[in-house]
């Protein structure tokens, strides 16, 4: 993965690091702000050999072994020998096993010096338990160097600095214990958006696209949180990026086979919800804006949405065709200039049975003959093979797939559906892409958008002068 593709992962997985990153933080500052304090006081003691000779060959000798010893005077600080006295001493009510949990020790190296340190909640307490663990300890030392009971010890220790009160906790530490927490976050949360970004079989670019159905993609719809509210991109805004992009699709369908230029177009999807109704209605709108004749029909029979979406009769439609109830003029409906539209009707109980019907043929035959483009809405592919069936009938069919959704195996079986009745897909559309998938014209566009200024003029244009009187049409005359 180049540097480039890893910060695309990151800003499109953002959502995912940042949710990470508050919730490991919240941990470590919850868990920082819960716990019980801890003070630690510390001791020094000075370990010295009690030489009754003091020339320098018996110091430095001492010293020698002095320095030797200090390392496993450590592992005495927490022994019972210390612990029972110093809990029987002080009456405390912990245990001498507890008590030992918070002792430890060190010795500096090449230095004859042995720290001491207690933890406690209260830190007037750890500096009592340290005086008195360091004490205790100077004794126990002492008598475990001794030969026997009559010699004296070989080594003298003393307590250099006494353990003072400390001035602050030394645990939790807020400001690191958070910032660990951030940084786990942050770690956590780059590594989970890696993670499924390799994971992620969708297909989310148009080389992807095109490889993959082995079809030229023929438009790129962009992302547009208003497609839900406007789903018609040329009644929302005309001179939007997505109505553009419709446009881009109209040209690049005219071009598909220019000297046979197809009119009778199917579209379909993989499944449910990746826009194909959308595409179709759009698309149907775009050919009409430049002004050919073209009828959108509806032979979703499942789950059908033009009705709803365009704000039409849904009672009647194709169904109502095909059971015989209807004429294809009396369920027409006008959808704007140019423009018309069949819905599906009532839901059947039978749509496969009712879309390899000869009636169905003969309509789309009717419809074609009468209209310059007629447009197919039809079934997804994969859950039903309705889809498949009515692109049979039609003269080109294009796929939609939805950009970060859409699986790879999914357009590749939708391809073999189609493959299976004689049938490829002229093209694919790439819908709800990222603007960067969305061709370089998306963000030069604006520079031809017209502005509120100019459309206001143009409209000013367009309008008829006031009649004048024919007395006014004379003045004016004689003026000239």
């Amino acid at each position: 993965m180049t540097l480039q593709q890893f910060l695309r992962v990151l800003r499109k997985r953002l959502y995912l690091v940042v949710t990470c990153l508050l919730i490991f933080t919240a941990v470590a500052a919850a868990y920082t702000y819960s716990s019980t304090k801890k003070y630690e006081a510390s001791a020094e003691i000075f370990v010295a050999t009690a030489a009754t000779d003091a020339n320098a060959t018996n110091l430095a000798a001492g010293n020698t072994f002095s320095e030797a010893r200090v390392q496993t005077y450590t592992s005495i600080a927490a022994s019972p020998a210390i612990t029972d006295a110093v809990v029987k001493q002080l009456h405390l009510t912990m245990s001498s096993a507890a008590l030992a949990k918070e002792i430890t020790s060190d010795a500096p190296l090449n230095k004859v010096l042995v720290n001491i340190h207690v933890t406690d909640n209260s830190p007037e307490q750890a500096a009592v338990l340290c005086n008195a663990v360091a004490q205790q300890f100077t004794t126990v030392v002492a008598s475990l160097e001794q030969t026997s009971a009559s010699a004296p010890s070989p080594v003298k220790l003393t307590v250099t600095k006494p353990a003072t009160a400390p001035s602050g906790p030394v645990s939790p530490k807020k400001k690191l214990d958070i910032g660990i927490g951030f940084l786990l976050g942050l770690i956590v949360g780059i590594a989970a958006a890696v993670i499924r970004e390799l994971f992620d079989t969708s297909v989310k670019t148009v080389v992807e696209l095109q490889t993959i159905a082995e079809a030229p993609v023929l438009g790129v719809i962009p992302f547009d949180r208003k497609t839900e509210a406007d789903p018609v991109a040329f009644r929302g805004d005309a001179h939007g990026l997505r109505a553009e992009s419709f446009r881009q699709l109209r040209t690049s369908l005219q071009f598909v086979d220019v000297d046979n230029p197809p009119t009778v177009i199917a579209v379909t999807s993989a499944v449910q919800g990746e826009g194909k109704s959308t595409t179709a209605i759009n698309l149907a709108a775009s050919l009409a804006e430049a002004g050919k004749r073209v009828c959108l029909l509806e032979a979703d029979l499942r789950r059908p949405t033009v009705a709803k979406t365009l704000g039409l009769v849904g009672d009647v439609g194709l169904t109502t065709i095909l059971i015989g109830e209807a004429t294809i003029e009396q369920v027409l409906q006008n959808a704007g200039n140019n423009l018309a539209v069949i819905t599906s009707g009532p839901i059947p109980p039978n749509p496969s049975e009712l879309l390899l019907s000869h009636t169905v043929r003969e309509v789309i035959r009717t419809l074609a003959e009468r209209v310059d483009y007629l447009v197919i809405d039809t079934a997804p592919l994969l859950p039903v093979a309705d889809g498949a069936e009515v692109a049979a009938l039609a003269e080109v069919t294009m796929l939609v797939v939805r950009a970060g959704r859409t699986t790879r195996d999914q357009v590749s079986r939708a391809v073999e559906a189609l493959g299976k009745v004689a049938e490829r897909p002229v093209g694919t559309v790439l819908n709800r892409a990222a603007k960067s998938n969305s061709g370089e014209y998306g963000y030069y566009y604006y520079d031809y958008r017209p502005t509120k200024e100019k459309q206001q003029r143009g409209r000013r244009a367009a309008e008829p002068e006031p009649r004048r009187s024919r007395r006014d049409r004379d003045r004016d005359d004689a003026t000239v």
